[in-house]
C-alpha cells in the first residue's frame, strides 16, 4: 500500500478526521496544538484556540461544531483563523479536570462525545491519566445532553452498525474495543469485549467500510488493524509512523483512507505527526454532519 502525505504540515496530536461529502473537504484537529484544520479544493485553513480541541464536525446549517475542553461550541467558518468566533452549545461533561476526546455523529446527526481526564499540560505536553473519570454523552440537534456511560478511562472509536442497534467503542486504558447494545429507549446495554488486546499498539480511533469491517488506528503500533464484523483480526496495515490516532474514508468514491497521527517526544526519522492518505481499494461509509 502506497502512503503519501496530504499536506506538508506536522502536528503534535492530530485526531478526529472527518470527510464531508457535500464539500469534498477534510476536517481534523490537533488536540495538543489547539488547532482546527480544513482542507478543501487543495486549500488549507486552520483556526487557533486557547484550549485543547478534540473534534471538528460540520453542521447542516453551515457552521461547524468544535469540542473544546470547556464545552461544545459552534464555530463560524467565516471567522479569522486567529480570532475564531464561537457560540457555546452545551457543557456535555461537567466533571472538573476532564476534557473532550472522541466525537462522532450518528446517522441521525446526533453528536456522541467521549471524555477523559485531561492529559495535557499548558504547553501540550503529556500528563499521566490516573483516574477513570471519563464518560460518554449524546447531544441532539436541540442541544439536549444525555449521559450514556461513566467511569471510563480514555474513550476512543465510536461506530454504529447498519441497523443502529449496537455501538462499538474502545477504552484505550483497557486496550480493547467494546460492543454495547443500543436499547429501544436510546440507552446502552451491557458491555462486552468485541476485539480484545492485540500484539501491537492500543486501540485509538476507527472507521467503518461498506463490508462492515472496522479499520482501527493502533497507538504505538506503527499500523492499522482491520477487524471483521465478528471482531476477529482480518489483517494488519503497516504505516510509516509509530502513533496513528484515527482514520476516515474520503474522496469522491470514498476509497481513499486518511490517517491522522501524533508526534510524541523522541519520535524522529519517520512521518510522525503527518496526515497520510492511500487508496485502499475498499469503499468506506460516509460521515454524518451534526443535525443542528
Amino acid at each position: 500500500m502506497q502512503w503519501r502525505t496530504v499536506t506538508e504540515h506536522r502536528f503534535k496530536l492530530a485526531e478526529g478526521p472527518f470527510w464531508d461529502g457535500h464539500e469534498q473537504a477534510l476536517y481534523w484537529v490537533d488536540i495538543a496544538g489547539r488547532l482546527a484544520c480544513q482542507l478543501c479544493a487543495g486549500h488549507y485553513r486552520q483556526w487557533q484556540f486557547d484550549e485543547p480541541i478534540s473534534s471538528f464536525i460540520p453542521c447542516e446549517r453551515g457552521d461547524a461544531l468544535v469540542t473544546l475542553a470547556s464545552g461544545v461550541y459552534r464555530l463560524d467558518l467565516a471567522s479569522a483563523g486567529d480570532k475564531p468566533h464561537l457560540e457555546l452549545v452545551c457543557v456535555a461533561d461537567p466533571v472538573v479536570g476532564n476534557r473532550a476526546n472522541e466525537a462522532r455523529c450518528d446517522a441521525e446527526g446526533r453528536l456522541w462525545l467521549g471524555s477523559m481526564q485531561n492529559n495535557l499540560d499548558a504547553d501540550g505536553g503529556d500528563v499521566p491519566v490516573v483516574r477513570r473519570s471519563g464518560g460518554l454523552f449524546r447531544v441532539d440537534a436541540q442541544h439536549r445532553v444525555t449521559q450514556l456511560l461513566s467511569d471510563m478511562g480514555i474513550v476512543n472509536t465510536l461506530l454504529w452498525n447498519a441497523s443502529a442497534d449496537s455501538l462499538l467503542s474502545a477504552d484505550s486504558l483497557d486496550g480493547v474495543i467494546y460492543r454495547y447494545a443500543i436499547n429501544a429507549d436510546g440507552g446502552l446495554g451491557g458491555q462486552e469485549v468485541w476485539a480484545g488486546v492485540q500484539s501491537r499498539g492500543t486501540p485509538d480511533g476507527s472507521t467503518l467500510d461498506v463490508e462492515g469491517y472496522v479499520w482501527n488506528a493502533r497507538w504505538g503500533g506503527h499500523c492499522l488493524m482491520r477487524f471483521a464484523p465478528d471482531g476477529s483480526l482480518d489483517r494488519i496495515i503497516e504505516l510509516p509512523l509509530s502513533h496513528p490516532t484515527s482514520c476516515v474514508f474520503g474522496g469522491p468514491e470514498l476509497t481513499t483512507l486518511y490517517v491522522t497521527s501524533a508526534a510524541p517526544a523522541g519520535c524522529v526519522g519517520d512521518l510522525s505527526g503527518a496526515l497520510l492518505m492511500a487508496d485502499v481499494g475498499v469503499r468506506g461509509m460516509e460521515c454524518h454532519r451534526f443535525a443542528g
